[in-house]
């Protein structure tokens, strides 16, 4: 199979690539602006679906980070909702047999229901990020129903790994605890720690979503996460355990997300996709080996 996978040069990218390959796939790999490839150059997509001509696509191309969605909340819209708007008019124009659109838990944004979370949950995004990816949503499900190609749609919840950015929570932790042991520093500065996250290994959710792409039902949405909410300071209690700097924790406000206190716990079930046969292959504590070990290899 022919596959395509826009933001391929993000942190999940790499990981899908790989995992791709190992299954056989023929993968193209269609990075970021910098890279040549823009999604909200409408032509210049248009122009490599048609180039390429693949027969699925994995859309990951996106501005991921919550934060900065507050601060630029139109140059989010911009990628994540018309991005994902001429993705979808190149995959009918390439004719592509099925598009797998990558939404986001902060969908659920405001929650009141009782958790884990299931894909019926109604979409409250408390960011421009997370309203940006229900928008792509809508999107996915109107291209879908409107019988323009077809599209599964997945909401990932937390995931991490070696790579990842340490604007991202878990890296962040794992970078501080790090940079405290090799610099003997006997305070960390931190944001909040009582949020409660539901956390995957990037490699369980790569292969969640070459699964729903196969397998999954089209214009369905599928939650991918483990189920098990863990708070910052479990992570942080977690790292600190695998160190043998033992620092202290300052309380820093300007690292608090906004509303952050208005949405203390965000955890998914997954009960849909493992019906599926998915599960997760990696513990938690096997993520954070790696993803600490990797900071520490940091110069």
């Amino acid at each position: 199979m022919k596959a395509l996978v826009t933001g391929a040069t993000g942190f999940v990218g790499p990981y899908l690539l790989r995992h791709l390959r190992a299954c056989g796939d023929e993968v193209i790999g269609a990075g970021d602006a910098e890279s040549g490839f823009d999604v909200v150059d409408r032509d210049g997509v248009l122009d490599a679906f048609t180039t390429y001509r693949p027969d699925v696509v994995y859309h990951l191309a996106a501005r991921s980070h919550v934060g900065a969605s507050w601060h630029d909340p139109i140059a989010t819209l911009r990628v994540n909702v018309e991005g994902t708007a001429n993705v979808l008019d190149a995959a009918v124009a390439a004719g592509v047999r099925r598009v797998l659109v990558v939404g986001s838990a902060e969908e659920y944004g405001r929650v009141d229901e009782q958790q884990p979370l299931t894909e019926d949950t109604p979409a409250r995004p408390l960011s421009p990020y997370g309203a940006s990816k229900a928008a792509a949503a809508l999107l996915a499900l109107q291209a879908q129903l409107a019988g323009r190609v077809e599209t599964v749609r997945v909401r990932p919840f937390s995931h991490t790994g070696p790579g990842q950015s340490a604007a991202f929570v878990v890296p962040a932790v794992a970078a501080r605890v790090a940079a405290a042991e090799r610099d003997g520093l006997d305070e960390i500065r931190l944001g909040a720690r009582t949020p409660v996250r539901d956390f995957s290994d990037v490699r369980d959710v790569v292969a969640a979503y070459a699964l729903l792409l196969e397998r999954g039902a089209r214009g369905e949405t599928y939650n991918i996460c483990s189920g098990r909410g863990r708070s910052i300071r479990d992570v942080l209690d977690a790292l600190v355990a695998r160190s043998s700097a033992k620092p202290a924790v300052e309380v820093d406000p300007e690292r608090y997300r906004r509303l952050s206190e208005e949405r203390n716990a965000l955890v998914g079930d997954a009960a849909r996709i493992r019906a599926l046969g998915w599960a997760p292959a990696h513990a938690f504590d096997d993520t954070l080996d790696a993803l600490f070990a990797s900071y520490r290899a940091a110069p």
